[in-house]
């Protein structure tokens, strides 16, 4: 019998979104914790930073709403289990999602107390990505409890597991990596030359850091997950190009531009993003066919047929409204030199 292709077509777009908001969402999250970091001194690093959050956090929080509506309406049974395993740290992530955003806004306007409100959103936006990713443990196996006709979330496990916390700092240093690097490309786009220094010897630092952690999650996951890392044993050529464009990315930090210049960091920026896409999709494609190890798969998981076909066409009719106004984003804000440098476009 032949497996319909809409389950699968279905995951594939839930997962490139999910990709997309991994790295603008890390990206956004680190720009306010440099922000935060290089806010009460006379570098441009933390202008710099301002200058890229100012207009991009509301979109990142776009992709965000995109991403829920698209898990909920493909996968509902998968969104009403996770929602009911994951209320506890659903519930956090949103919290400090809404106090970072509302701090934000009030840092821009409140005068007298923007550093304090900068901190309190630049601390928050160091904690978000490391309390998204701890999810994904969860989906691995070990950590629910079906009791009856309830999903329930061990937390005791959750808490002390020693992987959940390796996938916390994975997320944390990929933040403050991929942030860093994007901050220096922003930069040099800038001209600013001072806060691109700034950002590169950041880079330089958690690139290296950021992949040793992550080879060392793989390698300590929990014995319920074992059957993953089988999995992905299958997939090490894809781990092989990964650490290739990796490398290509971590050392254009160091190749010479003309005039003298240092670094290439538009070239490390796509090499890196290509990095994390080989080893986003193989994690993916290892985690197949399960969405929670071992109650829930893809197919078991999967809206009816027409709800498909007719998310489908909402979806590719608001993506085709959508992309011509994220290329006017992109035209104003991260290529218009006027805007670059800091005045009004």
């Amino acid at each position: 019998m032949v497996k319909p292709i809409e389950p699968s077509i279905a995951i594939l777009a839930v997962w490139v979104v999910l990709y997309i908001y991994s790295m603008a969402g890390s990206i956004d999250f680190g720009a306010s914790f440099w922000a935060m970091v290089y806010g009460n001194q006379q570098t441009q690093a933390g202008k710099i930073a301002n200058r890229f959050l100012s207009p991009t956090w509301e979109v990142t929080n776009t992709i965000l709403v995109l991403l829920v509506v698209m898990g909920v309406g493909f996968f509902p049974r998968a969104a009403y289990m996770l929602g009911n395993v994951l209320i506890v740290p659903v519930s956090v992530i949103l919290l400090l999602i809404t106090i970072r955003s509302s701090f934000m806004v009030f840092a821009y306007n409140v005068e007298g107390h923007s550093r304090m409100l900068q901190m309190v959103s630049g601390v928050t936006a160091l904690f978000i990505p490391a309390f998204l990713i701890s999810a994904l443990p969860v989906t691995q196996g070990g950590f629910v409890q079906i009791t009856g006709k309830k999903e329930l979330l061990l937390f005791d496990e959750w808490l002390t597991s020693p992987s959940v916390y390796l996938y916390i700092l994975f997320g944390v240093t990929s933040e403050l990596f991929l942030s860093a690097l994007f901050l220096a490309d922003y930069s040099r786009e800038s001209g600013d030359e001072e806060a691109y220094a700034a950002y590169r010897k950041h880079a330089i630092l958690f690139g290296p850091i950021t992949l040793l952690v992550a080879v060392f999650t793989l390698y300590t996951l929990e014995p319920e997950a074992l059957w993953l890392l089988k999995r992905l044993q299958e997939f090490k050529a894809w781990y092989v190009w990964s650490i290739l464009a990796f490398l290509v990315g971590y050392t254009a930090l160091w190749w010479k531009q003309k005039g003298g210049k240092i670094g290439r960091p538009r070239v490390a920026v796509v090499a890196v993003a290509i990095q994390y896409a080989i080893a986003t999709f193989a994690y993916g494609a290892a985690h197949l066919p399960y969405i929670i190890y071992p109650f829930l798969t893809v197919d078991q998981a999967f809206t009816q047929i027409n709800t498909f076909y007719s998310l489908l066409k909402v979806f590719t009719i608001g993506l085709a409204i959508l992309l011509p106004g994220f290329f006017i984003f992109w035209r104003l804000f991260m290529k218009d030199k006027r805007y670059l440098q800091g005045e009004k476009p």
